[in-house]
């Protein structure tokens, strides 16, 4: 009895060992206060405009905020202060138990005119001179990149300011200098988001604001306070500085919960962007076999395509050691996949007009489920689209010149030829897209090309 009882002594004294051992690693620290949260600051010994801090608290990590619209992270940061006046500095320390934050005023005694005396400042707002600072408005010749990649070539994401909402032609922001003031002139009212609903006209009541250009993870930012934006209302007024120089301002920005990307580019009130003008010639020896360099240079939208991609069937009528890949994902996301080269001239198709190309498409795709929109045909189409389009226009795809042809022979090698010689009068042409496996579908599909060139017979 005596040993079942010592036992379940020893028992119970691991069990409370055991428990002990683990709530104490377990265990959270206190949180932190407000009076632990603690910084010193020192002027730069050569401008004391510049502000140096350091972190005098316990934990792991220092966000600041600097009074000034920037932030920054670390035990110690430093702070640019161009202009004369009261900052209020705020250090957030997080520590194993949470995160506490206090904040401290200091005092810039003057302005340094040699501070605010920068390409990018001056670009921005005309500088010191234009007392009434730089209005931009949007690009009146476009495109501008009325979201997602500049670059791509259909949907939404090329469009010109003729295309947009009546309520976004009139936008106008003014950028000064002095005091770092922005005004919205927006005449009322922007396209945004009001409440629930997207894509609306919201009406706008301009507040007084300021707006700052820092670096931020390699970037160069631009923000706006006070909830005003640009172009886009939806109260989150950040923007990635792609490019600013004298007569252009692209700005950039993640929006809709992070699902999109919106471009927008604007140009100084009453200047006339210069209008570039393609020369009308003809495409000479257009071609890309993959196994040697071409003089394609392929882009992409929502499709993936591999160059010099294995030939999965080396045989007649393509021993080609190289062909190029293209894979349709799944999805709606992927209901319009294009591959597509822009040419930096319109296309004479007086002569040249018949586009030729080889394709194999594997038995394995499933060409027999159905998903996709009510207007189109949902199943995987064994069907190849060549489509001809004027690039500078905010939607090419009206005025396209489009020729399907059908593939009844799957898992072999076949040579299609797209004949454009009905469009032999257009002057205005000057990309070239590709389509496999049809448009409006959501199921995926793996296809391969090879050979592809634009030819006179």
């Amino acid at each position: 009895m005596k040993r079942y009882l010592s036992y379940i002594a020893t028992l119970l004294l691991l069990t409370f060992a055991v428990s002990s051992c683990e709530e104490e690693e377990g265990s959270l620290g206190p949180a932190p206060s407000s009076e632990q949260v603690k910084f010193t600051t020192q002027p730069d010994a050569a401008n004391p405009n510049i502000i140096h801090f350091k972190a005098n608290a316990p934990g792991f990590k220092a966000v600041w905020d600097l009074g000034n619209g920037e932030t920054a992270t670390g035990m110690e940061v430093t702070g640019s202060y161009p202009l004369k006046g009261e900052y209020t500095v705020t250090l957030t320390m997080y520590t194993s138990g949470g995160a506490a934050s206090n904040s401290e005023k200091i005092t810039i005694e003057n302005t340094n005119p040699l501070m605010l005396d920068r390409d990018d400042y001056n670009f921005l707002t005309g500088g010191a001179d234009a007392l009434e600072g730089k209005t931009w408005v949007f690009d009146p010749i476009g495109p501008m990149n009325f979201g997602g990649p500049p670059e791509a070539p259909s949907s939404w994401w090329n469009q010109t300011l003729d295309t947009q909402n009546d309520c976004m032609k009139d936008d106008k922001y003014t950028f000064k200098l002095i005091g770092f003031k922005f005004e919205n002139k927006s005449g009322g009212a922007m396209w945004g988001v009001d409440g629930s609903q997207e894509n609306v006209c919201v009406p706008q009541t301009p507040v007084a604001s300021t707006w700052n250009i820092y670096q931020e993870n390699g970037k160069t930012m631009l923000s706006v306070s006070n909830g005003e934006t640009i172009a886009w209302d939806d109260n989150q007024g950040t923007y990635e500085i792609i490019e600013l120089s004298e007569n252009k301002l692209h700005i950039r920005k993640v929006c809709c919960g992070g699902g999109g990307v919106r471009n927008y580019v604007l140009v100084p009130e009453g200047y006339a962007p210069p209008v570039k003008v393609k020369p009308y010639q003809e495409a000479i020896d257009l071609k890309d076999n993959f196994d040697t360099p071409g003089n394609i240079v392929w882009q992409t939208d929502q499709v993936t395509f591999n160059e010099a991609y294995d030939n999965p069937a080396p045989l007649p009528i393509n021993t080609s050691a190289k062909v190029g890949q293209y894979i349709k994902p799944a999805g709606e996301a992927h209901a319009f996949t294009n591959l597509y080269f822009t040419l930096d001239h319109k296309i004479d198709l007086t002569t040249k007009n018949k586009i030729r190309l080889k394709v194999f498409m594997p038995n394995y795709n499933d060409y027999t489920s159905q998903e996709g929109y009510d207007w189109a045909n949902k199943q995987l189409l064994k069907q190849v689209s060549v489509k001809l389009q004027n690039s500078e226009v905010g939607e090419p795809w009206n005025s396209q010149v489009e020729v399907k042809q059908q593939v009844t022979q799957l898992d072999k090698w076949v040579e299609l030829t797209f004949d454009f010689s009905s469009a032999a009068d257009r002057k205005d042409l000057d990309r070239i897209i590709i389509q496999i496996g049809g448009e409006g579908n959501f199921i995926p599909g793996i296809f391969y090309i090879d050979d592809v060139e634009l030819i006179t017979n």
